[in-house]
């Protein structure tokens, strides 16, 4: 435990970015990576709480729940309560983690919701068949190559996909109704549509608590004199970073190739975070 002292201090936990994508340059939230810096958050705090601050469009829904579940087991074993605060946006996988809160607030504008699962790619198959290119592809098991981009839609292939989708939305849906028990006010039909709401409308429906920042709502509990104190995120470092990205003589041979695997791979999970930010205009 950390020392006696007599100013309350509530450790805050900034949990920003799209869940489970990790490359080299851009790790993101992930338990493997959020596991020391929670344990370090419930062992400081001199009070009977611990605040988290969420700003993410979602991403792995196995990571938020993972995350989710950690951060309630912590609580649990310290016997402290959980006050979550959603910043820009708290959809999706980042409603799900601020799900973990016994109290989730947000701002006015702040973007709820998005209690739904979604999978999105592009159809390939024509272009390269205006270009004359053949695509190969030797599998063992005939669902190996399920949904490639290059390949004609299957409806079989669809079929499987939507089954995979219902059985994590319908994880999702009670996730939601076992944590918000008591205190939603929507139909089903609308809370699980897949839509998102203002922190406004949140509030109407019972997804969050009420609208506040997380200064104002700690010093109603703790006083003017309440210390919020950061815990920083293990991300790795630049060094770490700089050791998984290719050696100089593996660049070089790469790049003769004409292919910089790192490089395609970050600019790719730039777009795909684009994506996720822009589906809720930001």
């Amino acid at each position: 435990m950390w020392p006696f002292t007599r100013t309350p201090l509530v450790p805050v936990l900034r949990l920003t970015g799209p869940i489970g994508m990790v490359t080299p340059l851009r790790p993101g939230l992930s338990l493997s990576t959020l596991a020391g810096p929670l344990e370090k958050a419930f062992e400081m705090s001199t009070t009977p709480s611990v605040a988290v601050i969420v700003n993410s469009p979602g991403g792995s829904p196995v990571q938020s729940s993972l995350i989710l579940k950690r951060i309630r087991a912590l609580a649990e074993e310290n016997e402290k309560k959980v006050h979550v605060f959603c910043e820009d946006v708290a959809a999706s996988g980042g409603y799900y983690i601020a799900l973990a809160g016994d109290e989730i607030y947000a701002e006015p504008s702040s973007i709820v919701g998005s209690i739904g699962v979604i999978s999105s790619s592009f159809g390939f198959d024509k272009a390269i068949a205006k270009l004359g290119i053949d695509r190969r592809v030797y599998t063992a098991g005939r669902s190996k190559s399920i949904l490639d981009p290059f390949l004609p839609e299957k409806a079989e292939d669809v079929e499987r996909l939507a089954a995979v989708q219902r059985d994590a939305h319908d994880v999702f849906i009670g996730v939601v109704k076992e944590r918000r028990a008591g205190k939603l006010k929507g139909l089903d039909a609308e809370l699980f549509s897949g839509a998102f709401w203002s922190g406004k409308q949140a509030l109407e429906l019972g997804l969050i608590d009420g609208i506040t920042d997380i200064r104002t709502r700690m010093r109603e509990l703790y006083g003017e004199k309440v210390r919020l104190k950061a815990v920083p995120l293990d991300r790795g470092g630049l060094l770490s970073r700089l050791k998984r990205m290719p050696s100089l003589a593996t660049a070089g041979a790469i790049m003769e190739s004409g292919a910089d695997a790192a490089l395609t791979d970050d600019l790719v999970s730039t777009m795909e975070t684009r994506g996720l930010w822009a589906r809720y205009g930001l």
